[in-house]
C-alpha cells in the first residue's frame, strides 16, 4: 500500500502550471491490490510536499485480493494512510502495532530510516496511501508513529470537510506536519461550493468515486486536477453527492528525487538508504514483527549490473 516508485513514476519533474490542469491516473498493482496511482504525474512530482498518491480500488468488490505488503523501508517521506472502506493492520520498527479503520489516520514519518509492513483485513479495502516528503529540517531525523482516531470536520455549505492533515477553513488537523500543507476528505453534496484555500499553496483535487467540477476543469475518479497558487478559493461541483481528496501546501522550493520506497535529494542518498536496506542494516531500518516476508530491493538503475 505504500509504494514502490516504479522508474516511469520517477522519471516525471515539476513543470509550472498557470492555470487548473488535469492529469489522467494509471493503473499498477501493489501488495496484491490494483492501484490508481494518481502522483507522480505526467509533468508533475510533488503538490505542496505530497509526492506520491496512490488509491486503492480492488477490482472485483465480491472477491478481491487481500492487501499483503511485507516488511519494507521508507527514508525522507510521512506515509499518511487514508481508507474509506476496510481496515488493515500497520506495523513497523518501531514496535508499533495498530489496526486502521475508515475515517482514522496512521502517520508514519520516516526521517532516516524506518520499515514497516501492511496486512488488510476482510474483503473490501477502499483508501489512499500518500507520501509527503519531508524537509530539509526533518527528513534526517529520529523516524515516529502516530494514530488519530477522531479528526476535525468542517461545514462548507455544500460540502463537509474532514481535515486530514494541516488546515483548511480554520479548523486544523492534530497530525505532525513538517511543512505547510492541507489534506482533506470532502464529500460534496450535489450542487457547487467554493472551498476556502491558501493563496501561496498549490493544490491537487483527486475525485474518488464520481466525477467532479473544479473551476471550469472536468475531473474523473482516478484523475488528478492540479491547481496552482494564486487564488483564496476553489469552486468545486458535483451533478450527485461524491467523494474527493483536496491535497495541497506550499511549493517545497527545492527537487526531490525519488526511488523504490525512498525519497531524497541525490542518487547518492537513493543509494545508501538501498544499501543498508539490502545489508540488513538494523541500526537504519531496524525489525518488523511481521509474518509478511521481507521485501527485497531491486537494484537502482543508475549502477552497473553485477
Amino acid at each position: 500500500m505504500s509504494g514502490p516508485v516504479l522508474p516511469r513514476d520517477a522519471a516525471h519533474e515539476d513543470e509550472p502550471v498557470g492555470r487548473i490542469e488535469v492529469r489522467e491516473g494509471r493503473a499498477t498493482s501493489v501488495g496484491g491490490m490494483d492501484i490508481a496511482r494518481v502522483l507522480p504525474t505526467k509533468g508533475r512530482r510533488t503538490v505542496g510536499p505530497w509526492c506520491f498518491v496512490d488509491l486503492i480500488t480492488p477490482p472485483d468488490a465480491a472477491h478481491p485480493d487481500p492487501m499483503e505488503v511485507g516488511p519494507h523501508p521508507h527514508t525522507g517521506l510521512a506515509t499518511v494512510t487514508w481508507l474509506f472502506a476496510g481496515e488493515a493492520e500497520h506495523s513497523d520498527s518501531l514496535g508499533t502495532h495498530q489496526l486502521i479503520r475508515a475515517g482514522e489516520l496512521n502517520l508514519m514519518s520516516a526521517g532516516r530510516g524506518i520499515a514497516h509492513a501492511e496486512l488488510g483485513l476482510g474483503r473490501r479495502l477502499l483508501g489512499a496511501q500518500m507520501w509527503v516528503a519531508q524537509p530539509e529540517s526533518s527528513r534526517h531525523g529520529a523516524p515516529a508513529f502516530e494514530h488519530h482516531a477522531a479528526l476535525p470536520q468542517v461545514e462548507l455549505g455544500g460540502a463537509e470537510a474532514t481535515v486530514i492533515a494541516g488546515e483548511l477553513a480554520g479548523a486544523t488537523s492534530p497530525a505532525r506536519a513538517d511543512w505547510p500543507l492541507v489534506g482533506a476528505e470532502l464529500r460534496l453534496q450535489a450542487g457547487s461550493v467554493e472551498v476556502p484555500v491558501a493563496p501561496g499553496h498549490e493544490h491537487a483535487v483527486v475525485p474518488i468515486d464520481r466525477p467532479v467540477l473544479a473551476g471550469d476543469a472536468v475531473v474523473e475518479p482516478g484523475w488528478l486536477a492540479l491547481v496552482p497558487p494564486g487564488r483564496s478559493s476553489l469552486r468545486l461541483e458535483a451533478r450527485e453527492a461524491a467523494r474527493l481528496l483536496l491535497l495541497g501546501g506550499e511549493p517545497l522550493g527545492e527537487p526531490i528525487q525519488m526511488w523504490w520506497n525512498f525519497v531524497a535529494r541525490s542518487k547518492d542518498e537513493l543509494t545508501q538508504a538501498w544499501r543498508a536496506w539490502q545489508d540488513h542494516d538494523e541500526e537504519r531500518f531496524g525489525t518488523v514483527p511481521s509474518r509478511l516476508a521481507r521485501i527485497d530491493a531491486p537494484p537502482p538503475p543508475w549502477l552497473p549490473a553485477r
